[in-house]
């Protein structure tokens, strides 16, 4: 590219004369709407400007130009924006160039540079790519006006203290420069009146990348392009959505798999990719802070977010583990599958059928195995866990504020402020809006919708949405009409088949139908999501937000709402009503007058909650990873194919750029919404599955990698974005984290046989050396064969006169036969006092732990009260100190003054 000195000398050269240049002036406006910026400007030295033209001609030549590189054909002017469009032979195409001809103009007026590029040099020879570059002039002022924080010096702050045994995290730790690529400033709000206060020692490096693609999108998004019906049109999300341009975004700053060349700037993608995107540092901490230079606040902020969740979740998931382990090596010594095991014990008890007619009697013997299963997750550590994640979901969002707390001051979001681009009009509510009102804030006049235009499209909004979650409980239940069918099938099927006798003791009709039942209802989960997001987008936008900020509001509460009965309806279904409304032998309870209603295994329908649980949660997660994944992978390799080239051969950066997939305004909202759903199954579940937490600590660690991957080498560079918290999300992880405790507590009280089996051991049992002998004989009721209605008995007669079924009802010779007995009651009393205590409890210790830990740590108090004490002390000497040196040249001025009218009267006299 040539000799570094003489490049030094360019860019010193280009500084200066861009410094003596007049802001907006037409001398400016002249210069940058040229293509290139070769002309010699008449305010400066003819000679200097031509030798500096003709040192640029050696040294940048468009066809030696890097293809990697992120300048100007000059080579010095960075490019921080790039639109393209495709010329069109439509009817609208001469609209369309108007528009983009008065839009590239205004942007010059606001002292934006721009440099085109023909169409006959981009690969496809169909496209345009418009470059723009912001001149510090431009950068300066709208710092200010964003209220940008900029470092004026060094912060003096001690580092935190580390932990414990933080030697021992050296592994996972990544390099100093890695982690913290810029020591720690104190900061202000930019001012272009007080230059001389900031750190700025290099103009072209003072401003991040972000910052710097974040300005002019500020200004694309306000720049006017036409005048139409006698309203101002403006915003490039307006001719983005009229596909006027066809893309707009910021550039990466070179190739992601090698570093950049002299001149570029330090690639940071290239060093984000090897320190971040790659798997094989999934054990390593993230480089947020570099994260946030180069992606925004509002990346970082969800990264930063995942990454804490994951961590806290490593306590959750040794926990989980731990209580697993417990029933696995304890298993063996349950009182209950013993007995259900025991051929004297289980052998011996007759089970009434499981469905009218086809279902034989069964041996209670013949569920052993699943008893034992069951016994993996509903033993006494179950009680445990539940409390133990409902104080850890407590502890993970207070913990959460104070990471978000001490992340604000880190990131210099403490006085932030809403998002001008999130509080901006939609394009399309302007373009719908036939209405204008005064906002009382800026007295200027706005578009303004009047609620009764709006509330025919609430009523189809709420309709549709209830009518798609009918559609999910439709589904469901048309998964259990699924499973009855295929229960009463298999069973008629092993008992004529002989050779299926040994097939039967391990894949009885429970465990087949639970397996074939969940694994059908996660595909109708996933095949109804794919639906919904489209028809819920499309429902979005016919309400016609007003903001960007209402319109990603309106789209959370439908998809959350929508999704939360569609992932969690069939667990709900099976822990809290299955088994529960199934009636007795001779009276059973039918759906639709044709399905008997499902019944509970022997040992309860705890084990069938944590398979449909471990199905529904894994299948989602493993499905999310390879869509992730292979999506933009897909899109970007036929994108290439259609081209007939390879991004790695395109000539220009901003070719390469443009053959990746969006990120999209919505990118991180599908982020957050899976995550969290994930915690809902986490959470809300967790009393019947302890390894949930670790499967989504595994799916998490993954998770990050494959987001950084995605994000770094297969989608455009977003443009950054502040945010100083999670947004909406965090109310919706509160509300999860209140009804997960009720959950749980009625998991451990009705789903599980907890409850049942400690009533038998302190009010029923005699038994004083075994207290839990007896318990499976106690929990069945006897019913007599020959009550049964012809049309439900069996076919085949048997020599037995008595069946049992899971119930507490009385025997056939009390006067108030198959009626609910005494125990019945105490155990639904002891149920509901279960619940209550352990609400109480739990609550309890959330409240007392919610008020112990304060939302911001004291120390990171104690920074922030240091920062604005120095920030005010360093801006009043700056100020003292200017006013002394204008005091001072006033003086000088004035004694001037004075001796040259005393040598006036002199003469004079």
């Amino acid at each position: 590219m040539g000799d570094p000195l003489v490049l030094e000398m360019v860019r010193e050269e280009e500084r200066r004369t861009s410094r003596t240049a007049d802001f907006g002036s037409e001398t400016n406006e002249s210069l940058s709407s040229r293509e290139t910026s070769f002309l010699i400007s008449e305010d400066s030295t003819p000679a200097k400007r031509y030798n500096l033209f003709l040192m640029r001609r050696l040294m940048f030549k468009k066809d030696k130009q890097s293809k990697d590189s992120i300048f100007f054909r000059d080579g010095i002017r960075q490019i921080d924006f790039v639109l393209s469009y495709v010329d069109e032979v439509k009817k609208e195409a001469e609209i369309k160039a108007e528009r983009r001809k008065e839009f590239e103009q205004n942007l010059r007026k606001t002292g934006l540079e721009l440099e085109i590029e023909d169409k006959m040099n981009s690969e496809d020879g169909k496209t345009y790519f418009v470059k723009i570059h912001a001149p510090w002039e431009v950068l300066v002022t709208y710092a200010e006006v964003l209220g940008m924080k900029m470092p004026i010096k060094e912060s003096d702050s001690l580092p935190p203290e580390k932990l414990p045994f933080s030697c021992m995290l050296g592994p996972l730790k990544l390099a100093r420069g890695v982690k913290h690529p810029h020591p720690e400033y104190y900061t202000a709000q930019f001012s272009r009146h007080r230059q001389e206060l900031f750190l700025i020692d290099d103009q072209s490096s003072f401003f991040p990348s972000s910052s710097r693609n974040r300005i002019v999108y500020y200004i694309l998004s306000r720049c006017p392009f036409a005048i139409e019906d006698g309203k101002k049109k403006f915003g490039i999300e307006r001719l983005l959505t009229s596909h006027t341009y066809s893309s707009a975004y910021p550039l990466h700053d070179g190739q992601y798999w090698k570093p950049s060349e002299p001149p570029n700037p330090v690639n940071e993608r290239y060093t984000l990719f090897q320190n971040w995107a790659r798997f094989s540092y999934f054990y390593k901490e993230q480089p947020l802070d570099l994260i946030r230079n180069y992606y925004g606040e509002k990346i970082g902020m969800y990264f930063v977010f995942l990454g804490f969740y994951t961590e806290m979740l490593f306590v959750a998931a040794v926990v989980g583990l731990a209580c697993f382990i417990y029933g696995l090596f304890s298993m063996n010594s349950s009182p209950t599958s013993n007995e259900i095991c025991d051929p004297e014990v289980g052998g011996q008890i007759i089970m009434c059928p499981l469905c009218d007619a086809v279902c034989d009697y069964w041996r209670l013997n013949s569920t052993c195995l699943a008893s034992k299963f069951s016994y993996l997750f509903d033993n006494e550590s179950t009680v445990f866990f539940a409390i133990f994640m409902g104080i850890w979901v407590t502890l993970f969002l207070e913990f959460w504020k104070q990471r978000q707390a001490r992340l604000e001051y880190e990131w210099d979001l403490v006085d932030f402020e809403e998002e001008q681009q999130q509080l901006q009009l939609r394009p399309e509510f302007e373009a719908m809006c036939k209405h204008r009102k005064m906002n009382p804030v800026t007295k200027e006049m706005e578009p303004y919708m009047p609620l009764q235009s709006r509330i025919p499209w609430y009523f189809l909004s709420g309709a549709t949405v209830t009518l798609w979650m009918a559609l999910v409980i439709a589904c469901m239940v048309a998964v259990i009409v699924y499973r009855l069918s295929v229960f009463a099938t298999f069973a008629s099927f092993v008992e004529s088949d002989a050779s299926l006798k040994q097939v039967k003791s391990f894949l009885t009709p429970q465990i087949t139908t639970a397996l074939s039942g969940s694994c059908l209802n996660f595909i109708v989960i996933l095949i109804l999501n794919f639906f919904y997001e489209k028809i819920s987008a499309w429902i979005t936008k016919m309400e016609i937000p007003r903001t960007y900020q209402e319109y990603e509001s309106s789209l959370t509460l439908k998809m959350f709402l929508f999704q939360f009965v569609n992932f969690y309806s069939s667990c709900f279904y099976v822990a809290f009503f299955k088994g529960k409304f199934v009636g007795y032998p001779g009276k059973y309870t039918y759906l639709f007058n044709v399905w008997r209603s499902e019944e509970c295994d022997p040992a309860g329908c705890l084990i069938e909650l944590t398979t449909q649980l471990t199905i529904i949660m894994t299948g989602k997660q493993i499905f999310g990873n390879i869509q992730e994944a292979i999506y933009p992978l897909t899109l970007n390799w036929w994108r290439r194919r259609k081209a007939r080239t390879n991004s790695e051969k395109l000539y220009s950066r901003w070719e390469q750029d443009h053959d990746l997939e969006t990120f999209g305004s919505l990118g991180l909202f599908y982020e957050y919404l899976e995550t969290v759903i994930q915690f809902g199954f986490v959470t809300l579940f967790v009393a019947s599955f302890p390894l949930a937490p670790l499967l989504a600590l595994m799916n998490n660690i993954i998770e990050i990698r494959v987001d950084a991957w995605k994000l770094t080498t297969q989608y455009r560079r977003p443009v950054a974005a502040k945010a100083h918290c999670i947004g909406v999300w965090q109310d919706i992880l509160y509300a999860m984290a209140v009804l997960s405790v009720a959950t749980n507590a009625f998991i451990v009280a009705y789903t599980s046989d907890i409850i049942p089996r400690l009533v038998y051991y302190y009010a029923y049992s005699t038994n004083a050396t075994d207290p839990f002998k007896g318990y499976v004989n106690n929990s069945l009721s006897m019913f007599l064969v020959a009550d049964l209605p012809n049309n439900t008995a069996p076919s085949e007669k048997r020599d037995f006169t008595t069946c049992r079924y899971r119930d507490y009802r009385n025997p056939p010779d009390h006067e108030q036969k198959y009626f609910h007995n005494m125990q019945f009651w105490h155990v639904l009393a002891a149920k509901m006092t279960f619940i209550i205590v352990m609400e109480h409890i739990v609550f309890l210790v959330k409240f007392l732990l919610a008020w112990m830990i304060p939302d911001v740590p004291k120390d990171v108090l104690e920074r922030i009260k240091r920062e604005k004490l120095m920030t005010v002390k360093i801006i009043h000497d700056f100020e003292l100190k200017k006013l002394k040196e204008n005091l001072m040249v006033d003086s000088s001025e004035f004694a001037k003054e004075v001796i040259l009218r005393e040598n006036k009267v002199q003469l004079a006299n």
